[in-house]
């Protein structure tokens, strides 16, 4: 929410309306791309941002961070819009908006915390390879395989039709410049930097391919009213499908995690108001939930615009606010500008943008101090590759249960001989059927001869999997008429 004390300061206002000008040129190539690498026209991508700016920016949750489409998102929408149709999407996104603000509601935002950072990481670093594997063939204007494999098994038949396809390799060099200009940018003076990189490595790649009389494929333009096809009746009967209710949890579990991380990270970069998690993922449902009504994309907030938002001195929502309001006014008088941007040049945009999702350089010292988590990490991203996104994360949430249970389930077996020959083992920590091999085994390793006690008081906890064993192993030794077993509990 924008207070009127906030309004009636005119260097706030200033400040924040020339940093809404910075996240206004950052989300325009971005809005534009994602919604061409998702499958849907590009206006539905811009139609989304606005939401995210007029809409969400006005709710209250996080004051500073920005949302609209994003590429976190590019895979499993492309994935809806392949099996479903387009028509659908506007109810799933929907769908997915009201569970959002169900979840907000019933003050679930906090629990998104809990996820583990790895499965998150792995998430991220997934989505960027698909995102990375796809784009590689839209850069060169080509038609991109299906599934994660068959992108990594068509990239030696990519490399040679760029070789071989004049039209092929006049599109990738635009794309790889784009991708060139945007590792380049940083290194540039700071009053070039003024100029956001995408928009930059856009607008260049666009002049190129003008000037030299280039003609690459280009994103259809409609016009913003056009684009907008409002989901009807038909298309919300698809919500009793199986397979659409499976893709609605997907797009609201990974919307509302990326959004709250996103928010986690931002709440680090200033010192302003902290992010009340379930006010903001109430926020981003309302937010979703207008986007599935006029059948656009999904949104989250994202953080490569939200960081613009930050670093451009915002202090307020206004900025925010009034990036939706900048992309409202391009999309209705210049909706043109969109149709001459090369198809290429957004794809290396999204190359650049998935390489960053993939934490190459935070790998190393994650392996090196936290082996099991660098493992996780990798799990979660090579499922989401050879599988799917909701697989892939479903399998690295139980992964990190198993890890977790593992990790605490210690358990400790100590014997001491007493006078008279007695034996008592006694079993400290937590027993749990993930150390029943191990107990049984140092069990089994007793002498038999001597009559054995089993201590359990010091167990914090024991599951009723090892309180059956731990039974049954007793009763076979005094059914074998050897020295009895008893337990103290």
């Amino acid at each position: 929410m924008i207070s009127a004390k906030e309004l009636k300061n005119p260097h706030v206002v200033r400040r924040d309306l020339l940093a809404s000008l910075v996240v206004f040129l950052v989300a325009l190539p971005l809005c534009v791309g994602v919604a061409v690498a998702s499958g849907v026209p590009a206006e539905l991508g811009l139609v989304t941002g606005i939401v995210g700016g007029l809409v969400v920016g006005l709710l209250p949750g996080s004051k500073l961070q920005v949302s609209g489409p994003a590429a976190g998102l590019t895979v499993l929408v492309f994935e809806a819009v392949k099996e479903f149709g387009l028509s659908t999407l506007g109810p799933i996104v929907l769908a997915a908006g009201l569970l959002q603000v169900v979840l907000g509601l019933a003050r679930f935002g906090r629990w998104f915390r809990a996820i583990s950072v790895s499965v998150v990481q792995g998430m991220l670093a997934g989505i960027g390879l698909i995102i990375v594997l796809g784009q590689v063939y839209a850069m060169a204007d080509l038609e991109q395989p299906g599934s994660g494999l068959a992108k990594l098994a068509g990239l030696p038949g990519l490399a040679a039709d760029i070789v071989t396809n004049q039209e092929a390799l006049t599109a990738f060099g635009l794309g790889a410049g784009t991708v060139a200009m945007l590792l380049l940018w940083p290194k540039l003076p700071a009053r070039v930097r003024i100029v956001p990189a995408p928009l930059a490595a856009v607008a260049l790649a666009t002049a190129v391919a003008s000037l030299a009389g280039l003609r690459p494929a280009v994103a259809d333009v409609n016009g913003l009213l056009n684009a907008i096809d409002l989901p009807g009746g038909a298309e919300f009967s698809r919500l009793a499908d199986v397979a659409v209710i499976g893709t609605v949890l997907a797009f609201a579990l990974i919307a509302s995690a990326e959004s709250l991380f996103s928010a986690a990270a931002i709440d680090r970069m200033h010192d302003g108001p902290r992010t009340d998690y379930d006010k903001e993922l109430v926020a981003q449902g309302v937010g979703n939930t207008l986007c599935g009504a006029l059948g656009a994309l999904p949104m989250t907030a994202v953080i490569v615009r939200s960081a613009a938002n930050v670093q451009a001195g915002a202090t307020t929502a206004l900025s925010r606010v009034a990036h939706g309001l900048w992309l409202l006014l391009f999309a209705a008088l210049l909706p043109a500008a969109v149709g001459i941007i090369p198809l290429a040049a957004l794809a290396g945009v999204l190359v650049h943008a998935g390489c960053k999702l993939v934490p190459a350089k935070e790998f190393g010292p994650l392996w090196r101090e936290h082996r099991g988590e660098a493992v996780l990490l990798a799990i979660t991203a090579i499922a989401i590759v050879v599988t799917n996104l909701f697989e892939g994360v479903v399998l690295g949430l139980l992964l990190a249960v198993v890890k977790s249970a593992w990790e605490t389930s210690h358990v400790q077996l100590t014997t001491h001989e007493l006078t008279g020959g007695r034996v008592v083992v006694t079993l400290t920590g937590n027993a749990t059927f993930l150390r029943l091999p191990r107990i049984l085994e140092q069990l089994e390793k007793l002498p038999q001869d001597q009559p054995i006690e089993l201590d359990l008081t010091g167990l914090r906890h024991l599951d009723h999997a090892c309180r059956v064993a731990l039974e049954n192993w007793a009763r076979r030794h005094n059914n074998a008429e050897i020295e009895p077993v008893t337990i103290r509990q």
